[in-house]
């Protein structure tokens, strides 16, 4: 029997993970928290269970590419939390890549953390899910997925990837009442993208946190943040393809 209420937040020492992982515990959940760098967790952890007034975050380490550990480590954080119900993969990693630049160990990186990591967990988190016929996975992309812009080519392949696997998960697990949810925020600001400086309709961590934990408890299938972007991006998508690299958008 697993006990309901329990969420385990992948990428939650910082920006959109962080704050959705402190709105899951305000909403009454336990809080499995991992990330890579464990002091930062530590941070988050301490003002979870100090407005909670208990330990309703629990703190776990680890490096998303160490994808031999996640089976061991996800059976520990079930085992920790007494249950499971909903799983967020929020690790992402953008590094500046120039125009001129052709940076196979940068899309390496992108590849590794954002697509491969969240595979590795997802899988995991589904095959539980199957088994007990409940709970909620949740995978934060971009809309920086829906299309070849000439900027960030590894970061937008990663973010594509992650919503065709996403979508797959969700067919598959349809049957057995397990939610898939494919998140698709515009610009955050967050620590990925400060080098970007200030883009348009750019929104905190914490108004995304707000709209995703609310589609964890009603939505399934793909939620974008703001809902705005849903038409922008419907509009952008639908552009041939000849016109759309003329206006060399980035």
């Amino acid at each position: 029997m697993l006990r309901d209420n329990c969420a385990l937040v992948v990428g939650a020492s910082s920006g959109i993970g962080a704050a959705v992982a402190e709105r899951l515990a305000r909403e009454g959940f336990r809080v499995a928290l991992v990330a890579r760098r464990e002091e930062e967790l530590r941070k988050v952890a301490d003002r979870i269970n100090q407005r909670a007034g208990e330990d309703r975050a629990l703190v776990f380490a680890h490096d998303v590419t160490c994808f031999d550990e996640v089976p061991a480590l996800f059976e520990r954080i079930v085992e920790a939390l007494g249950g499971l119900s909903v799983v967020v993969y929020a690790a992402g990693v953008m590094p500046p890549v120039a125009l001129d630049e052709y940076h196979f160990a940068k899309d390496r990186q992108m590849i590794e953390v954002n697509l491969l990591g969240m595979i590795a967990w997802l899988n995991e988190a589904a095959d539980l899910f199957r088994r007990v016929q409940a709970g909620v996975i949740v995978g934060v992309g971009s809309v920086a997925g829906d299309r070849g812009r000439a900027g960030q080519p590894g970061y937008n392949t990663s973010k594509g990837a992650q919503a065709i696997f996403l979508e797959s998960l969700r067919n598959r697990l349809a049957p057995a009442n397990v939610r898939v949810i494919t998140i698709k925020p515009g610009p955050v600001d967050t620590p990925m993208v400060r080098h970007l400086g200030r883009l348009p309709m750019m929104i905190t961590a914490d108004e995304a946190a707000r709209q995703i934990v609310r589609a964890i408890g009603r939505s399934w299938g793909t939620v974008y943040v703001p809902r705005r972007w849903g038409l922008i991006m419907w509009v952008i998508i639908h552009i041939p393809s000849f016109i759309f690299r003329r206006l060399g958008m980035k």
